[in-house]
């Protein structure tokens, strides 16, 4: 699992922090500041806008969606694992 993103960014925070919470190993690539730079997230997204989590073949792009899928598909090992 790849999350791509900024240090500075608010909605790049949240999603660390599910990642974290659910205690989930990711590869941070931390990207440039500047949008038009951002080559790799462009090549994995369509897009230049983080957060971006890839977890094998899904990409997403929205930060909703990302901590939807986090809490829906590693969330549930970890209450069963309690």
């Amino acid at each position: 699992m790849t999350l791509y993103h900024v240090a500075w960014c608010p909605d790049c925070e949240v999603v660390r922090q599910k990642l974290a919470e659910l205690q989930i190993d990711v590869e941070g690539v931390i990207v440039p500041d500047f949008r038009p730079m951002r080559k790799v997230v462009k090549d994995v997204s369509g897009q230049y806008y983080v957060p971006v989590l890839k977890d094998g073949d899904i990409v997403l792009t929205e930060t909703d969606d990302i901590l939807d899928y986090l809490d829906k598909t590693y969330g549930q090992k970890q209450i069963a694992g309690s």
